[in-house]
């Protein structure tokens, strides 16, 4: 199975590493060359421009975009529509707002060209060894690219969920968790420290790693940055958000769900850079930019 693949940044270079390792072949392309001619060096086939990636697949061909969303990946599918056929499968795997993915599906359906999106999990690491994948569009094309799906996922970390849109859904719904649960270790976190007792931290979230109810690979990350640095100087207190968080919240009240857990997790994001660096709210923000680190390699670390 042979896939095109546009977009080598962290999750898409170690996407194509991963798939070639699983014997996917991959016409890889990027927009400053330099990651092409690592993943040829890896065993991909490099493309030069998009129309040279087209042309190094056979039809019907696929094409995944790991792009940044937003107007980023609308350009490159305006660029793609003109050089694919009838039959080709577009596949978004970017964090796209599933509205957006809904547009983007109206406008490609009159060409013939087919279009899917898959909300992707786990950040780069996960990416290299193994994502978590939630997929929507139709069965046809899903069984389809169901090889590079399994070839590029984690064992069972990845489901059909139904039409066009409803993977980015559950992706969107997915950081809105995540939201939540990276603030709610944050302020446990501040508590452990300015609490009553004298506590080794990074001790402490290590014995929640191993069989506690709170388990979880983002209390193992936030173990790891507290043995790596126990007070996070280096760990900037404005956490960052990408809008994932907000796209939740603002989706949940036009359903008219109340979602006060992920809602005041995304307000303390927008207030982050007003508490002072070395408070307790501060330190509860550290561990939250620390996780975001972590998992997703953002930038973190203060500014000089």
């Amino acid at each position: 199975m042979k896939t095109g693949y546009v977009g080598l940044g962290r999750m898409g270079k170690n996407m194509v590493l991963r798939l070639l390792e699983q014997s996917i072949e991959v016409v890889a392309w990027n927009r400053s060359p330099g990651p092409v001619e690592e993943m040829v060096k890896a065993g991909a086939v490099g493309a030069e421009s998009l129309e040279d990636l087209i042309k190094k697949l056979e039809v019907p061909r696929i094409v995944w975009l790991m792009l940044p969303a937003g107007e980023v990946t609308d350009e490159y599918i305006d660029e793609l529509l003109p050089l694919l056929s009838p039959g080709d499968l577009i596949v978004d795997g970017a964090n796209s707002f599933y509205k957006d993915t809904l547009r983007r599906a109206e406008k490609i359906k009159p060409t013939g060209i087919h279009f899917m999106d898959i909300g992707v999990s786990g950040g780069p690491g996960g990416a290299r060894t193994g994502a978590c994948m939630m997929i929507g569009g139709a069965k046809e094309d899903v069984d389809r690219i169901m090889g590079v799906v399994k070839a590029a996922s984690a064992p069972q970390a990845f489901g059909h969920f139904g039409e066009v849109g409803s993977g980015h859904f559950a992706k969107m719904v997915h950081n809105g968790i995540e939201y939540g649960m990276m603030e709610a270790i944050g302020e446990g976190a501040a508590m452990l420290k300015y609490g009553p007792f004298k506590l080794d931290l990074a001790e402490v979230f290590r014995v929640y790693q191993h069989r506690s109810v709170i388990e979880s690979r983002l209390v193992g990350w936030t173990q790891e940055a507290l043995t790596d640095a126990p007070d996070l100087a280096e760990i900037s207190s404005e956490i960052k958000s990408t809008g994932e968080g907000e796209w939740t919240v603002k989706i949940a009240k036009e359903l008219g769900i109340q979602t006060p857990v992920i809602e005041d997790s995304f307000k303390v994001r927008q207030n982050s850079a007003n508490d002072p660096e070395d408070s307790p709210e501060g330190f509860r923000n550290k561990v939250v930019s620390a996780q975001r680190g972590k998992f997703g390699q953002h930038p973190v670390k203060k500014e000089l």
